[in-house]
């Protein structure tokens, strides 16, 4: 008799496809893979809890694994919340406020992340090819590729919630892979996770084969 795959869902970091995982290999014969888009808020005024239900009912399978990358891993947490899921991953994420490094909580504390309005990142793509050359413009084609959704509701509603994020303890049954070289959520503030040497917050990118290996492992 056909031994049943795990359902696996993937959820991108903020403003980023699913084309993210592009490079993820999973073994085809154990495991039923599903990536998830981000869907555009009702309003800026959306609660999070909200958000994760609408989200939540594209799992069409109890005992799932949800996998989650930086925004998408506290998503992914939320998801939980009203799922019965056999398993969360991490990856270049947090598992609590607790773990949000100083900066962006002053960042939240101050409100000063509304000093820089969403709308103007397009301007800054353009002003960065022209300033600094080469490095920038692969760069910034490196965004355009992978960092898609632009909606300026979203973005500014996602940026908020990253900030606002309040869960104090982290969720059981929760595995955390983090790079070393992770300069968003730095891993001196990260507690009870897997560490992957060298990898950066976009590691899902260039250490695509470590990661694939670690969540088979984790399942």
């Amino acid at each position: 008799m056909e031994t049943a795959k795990t359902p696996i869902y993937f959820i991108p970091g903020l403003a980023a496809s699913a084309k993210i995982f592009e490079r993820i290999q999973l073994p085809k014969d154990s495991f039923e893979v599903h990536f998830l888009e981000w869907i555009i808020p009702t309003s800026v005024n959306e609660s999070l809890e909200a958000y994760a239900k609408r989200m939540a009912e594209f799992v069409t399978e109890s005992n799932a694994v949800l996998v989650g990358v930086s925004f998408g891993g506290i998503m992914v947490q939320e998801m939980s919340k009203f799922l019965n899921v056999q398993k969360i991953i991490l990856i270049s994420s947090i598992k609590s406020s607790k773990e949000l490094p100083p900066m962006l909580k002053v960042l939240e504390k101050t409100h000063l992340y509304k000093l820089f309005p969403s709308k103007y990142i397009s301007y800054f793509e353009n002003y960065a090819t022209y300033a600094f050359g080469d490095f920038a413009k692969k760069k910034v084609k490196l965004y355009k590729e992978y960092l898609t959704v632009r909606d300026v509701l979203y973005l500014d509603w996602a940026i908020e919630n990253v900030l606002k994020w309040n869960q104090t303890e982290p969720l059981k049954n929760t595995v955390h892979i983090h790079g070393t070289n992770d300069h968003i959520f730095p891993i001196k503030y990260i507690k009870d996770c897997i560490p992957v040497e060298n990898g950066t917050h976009v590691m899902i990118l260039f250490k695509a084969k470590t990661i694939s290996n670690l969540i088979t492992k984790a399942i």
